[in-house]
């Protein structure tokens, strides 16, 4: 069969010489706010009236609204929502602790888990910041509220005299306290009492006929170390027991145990140590047994937060118990609401328990 040639000598395009590329089909075209609108025979102020959450707009009207938005697939632009409500949907936690305690410590894990497992069904974000002092955490606060791009942010770890409540007030910045609440701050907060875990700790090892109860602190200067200490010395006195200077320590694990051993070298060790966190307490346990002590029959250790590993070892430790998902996701819900120009409303959340296992017993005859 004779191929036709086009004028220059090729084939022509209706030639069978060579397959022809098939044009492409044309891009699905996004769904602009203009669709939605005339979906919903509405005008495109009213769409963002809807989007934004504004009065204004008849029940009926925001019905046709959804529904279009949802058949259409159309979502607002972030950026574009944001200039509009002058909110981002993002918070901000920024903490303050040397990189050696915040990568041992199994609080904050936990407790970003819950504030992310609160702010992901709402559509909200969190951005975290490190800081390792004073000076680079005042600066960080001032760069989230001047940015603008935080809604709000949580305030953890409080200090004793803990200037940053003043601080995000004077930012006219929404924030939350997690943790006790900072008399005349005007800072909502939510918590628990984490005090009464000691003093249930110190009425258990009571109970068991222990008189000498030693205890390490936390780092110090935080308002828990600080409410934690002060529990376990009222629960002393409260139980007519001598009052023992406590051990310092930073909740690491290394300072856990060094603090052990200083206990343990008095002329009077205690029968029994409460530990302001599980870390040291276990650090404790590794400390005692390499003096040739028994943990429980010659020393009975408690901790505090009842970690993943603190029902694994040998023998397991006796603790108390904080819901930390928990504190994280009613704090991220709390905070939202607050951005959104809502009351705060008081959160009742899961009380301290506590854990009697294997790391406690009578003392010694």
């Amino acid at each position: 069969m004779t191929q036709r040639k086009g004028p220059t000598g090729e084939p022509g395009a209706g030639s069978t010489g060579e397959a022809q590329t098939p044009p492409r089909p044309p891009r699905a075209r996004r769904p602009t706010i203009g669709d939605v609108a005339a979906l919903a025979q509405v005008s495109k102020a009213t769409v963002s009236f809807v989007v934004n959450d504004r009065p204004g707009v008849s029940p009926q009207a925001r019905r046709r609204v959804r529904a279009a938005m949802d058949d259409l697939g159309w979502q607002p632009n972030a950026g574009a929502r944001a200039l509009s409500t002058r909110r981002w949907q993002t918070l901000g936690l920024v903490i303050r602790r040397p990189p050696e305690l915040l990568s041992t410590d199994p609080f904050f894990p936990q407790f970003v888990a819950g504030i992310e497992t609160g702010l992901a069904p709402l559509g909200y974000a969190l951005v975290l910041q490190v800081v390792p002092d004073a000076e680079s955490e005042r600066r960080a606060y001032e760069r989230l509220a001047g940015d603008g791009r935080v809604d709000g942010v949580f305030l953890t770890d409080l200090r004793v005299d803990d200037p940053r409540p003043t601080l995000v007030t004077e930012l006219d910045i929404p924030a939350l306290i997690v943790g006790p609440p900072q008399e005349g701050s005007g800072v909502p907060s939510i918590g628990v009492d984490d005090g009464s875990g000691i003093r249930q700790a110190v009425r258990h090892l009571r109970s068991l006929g222990h008189r000498r109860i030693g205890h390490v602190c936390g780092a110090e200067g935080y308002v828990h170390t600080e409410s934690r200490r002060i529990a376990w010395s009222e629960a002393l006195a409260e139980a007519g027991l001598p009052d023992l200077p406590p051990a310092k320590a930073d909740f690491t694990g290394a300072s856990g145990a060094q603090a052990t051993h200083r206990l343990l070298d008095r002329d009077d060790p205690p029968t029994a140590i409460v530990y302001a966190n599980d870390l040291m307490a276990i650090a404790g346990i590794t400390a005692a047994t390499s003096r040739g002590l028994r943990v429980p029959e010659d020393l009975s250790v408690v901790g505090f937060d009842d970690i993943p590993l603190a029902d694994c070892i040998s023998p397991p430790l006796t603790t108390a118990r904080q819901d930390v998902p928990a504190w994280g996701h009613a704090a991220a819900r709390t905070l939202v609401a607050l951005t959104e120009g809502k009351d705060f409303q008081p959160v009742e959340l899961p009380p301290v328990q506590f854990i009697v296992r294997a790391s406690t017993a009578p003392p010694p005859a």
